[in-house]
């Protein structure tokens, strides 16, 4: 995406979203919060989470919101109280606590305890920004817009080749979202880019489900804005691609099922995400004239 030039969506965006949500029922991590839907204990897992790790705030954040059900229960509560919980579960950037601290009481004196719904009213909120309140807005009450993280800048970078710029992610993200279900796509989006599209991704094993239509995928450079280099070579696409063309070196052709295991140590024969992953793989291959594949038997370019 470039100066003044709109980006144009794939011709399949529905499938696209369809394949994503598909993906993130299947595969999203069980975290106890995935069936919570009432705002204020979203609040806290948003403040919580803020620079750290979802799997390091699992224990605290269930433990915070029993200790703390309500916007008023934690009102009512010392501040050092809130600070020693947060210090003894070792959250860091201890003024999160302080900013939640304040947030409830203000909620309690300006909103009758009750969360507003418009992402605009909750970052008036201490220590509530554009991002957090979008992620409140749209998992408890389906409102707000997209929200961009680095997971989520880095998916959208990967995929479809944009700049790394404010608005580009922007508008790629209205565009994909235009009509779907906003907290479903954030969940989504955000999973995706914690657990597949990482710094070193991981997209055949965690079957990133943007394979089909991803730039880097389809090239093998997985550079992004946090992913300044070259992530590493073991275990790449790249890696597997070379492995190809060294096995079929100065032999004959050979069934694409028996291929797999000299490229791949654990590639099952019989598993059909292994045989989908290898065939997508050949069939980059033959596109780039790397190789030849013809009824089940993959050979080098005569």
């Amino acid at each position: 995406m470039a100066g003044d030039t709109a980006w144009s969506p794939p011709a399949d965006t529905a499938t696209i979203i369809d394949e994503l949500f598909t993906w993130f029922k299947e595969h999203q991590r069980p975290f106890p919060w995935r069936s919570v839907d009432d705002p204020w204990q979203l609040l806290v897992l948003e403040v919580m989470s803020q620079q750290t790790q979802l799997d390091r705030v699992t224990e605290p954040w269930l433990q915070f919101v029993e200790q703390w059900p309500t916007p008023a229960s934690l009102a009512d509560a010392e501040r050092a109280a809130v600070l020693s919980f947060w210090s003894d579960h070792r959250l860091g950037y201890n003024r999160r606590a302080r900013f939640l601290h304040e947030a409830a009481e203000r909620l309690v004196r300006e909103y009758d305890g009750v969360l507003p719904r418009e992402p605009a009213e909750l970052e008036s909120l201490p220590g509530v920004g554009p991002y957090t309140a979008n992620a409140v807005a749209s998992f408890a009450f389906n409102t707000g817009g997209p929200v961009i993280d680095t997971n989520v800048k880095r998916v959208l970078f990967r995929a479809f080749d944009i700049e790394d710029d404010r608005s580009a992610y922007e508008e790629v993200s209205d565009v994909l979202t235009a009509d779907v279900d906003i907290g479903t796509w954030n969940g989504a989006i955000m999973e995706l880019g914690g657990v597949a599209c990482e710094t070193t991704p991981r997209c055949d094993v965690a079957a990133c489900p943007l394979r089909r239509w991803c730039v880097a995928y389809q090239h093998g450079d997985f550079t992004a804005p946090d992913v300044p280099t070259q992530p590493p070579f073991e275990g790449s696409r790249r890696q597997y691609r070379g492995r190809v063309l060294k096995a079929l070196s100065n032999e004959e052709p050979q069934p694409i099922a028996t291929l797999g295991p000299r490229i791949k140590v654990s590639f099952d024969p019989t598993a059909e995400t292994d045989l989908a992953w290898l065939q997508d793989l050949l069939d980059d291959m033959a596109t780039d004239g790397l190789v030849e594949v013809d009824g089940g038997q993959v050979a080098l370019p005569r």
